[in-house]
């Protein structure tokens, strides 16, 4: 089984306006779910969905590195104790910005769970940038 998720994007904008909206709470609730997140190592996050959102549940984990433009984190789902890592890489290009996004350790979960989980993740991605591209342009107004 593929154990990682990776999904990378050019953004014509500013790597700073990129690091903010992946890094601060209020950005990240804006176009993510409901975020209390703080990009220090150490700080124990929860993202919270409102009760209607189909497929999102709580997710919490541990910031392990935040670094200008490199964030990593645990990822756990509600109901299972399955730790999972998400990383996040910004680098500047000719274009703007390149954002790398990295979701590994999905084999953790076992069986057919750990097919269901990764296609889930994968399709849940696409709609986390898809959702980040649209607040940058919209929200943000950057670029």
């Amino acid at each position: 089984m593929n154990d990682i998720i990776k999904k990378e994007v050019i953004f014509n904008h500013d790597i700073d306006k990129i690091w903010n909206a992946i890094s601060k709470a209020d950005e990240i609730s804006s176009w993510f779910i409901q975020a209390d997140f703080k990009a220090e190592k150490g700080y124990k996050y929860t993202f919270t969905a409102e009760p209607n959102e189909k497929g999102c549940t709580v997710i919490s984990g541990v910031v392990k590195n935040a670094k200008p433009y490199l964030l990593i984190y645990t990822w756990v789902v509600a109901d299972t104790k399955i730790e999972t890592t998400v990383k996040w890489l910004l680098e500047r290009t000719s274009e703007g910005t390149k954002l790398t996004l990295e979701h590994s350790g999905i084999s953790r979960y076992t069986g057919e769970t750990a097919i269901a989980m990764f296609e889930s993740f994968n399709g849940g991605w696409d709609n986390c940038i898809s959702g980040l591209t649209n607040y940058l342009k919209e929200i943000v107004n950057a670029g």
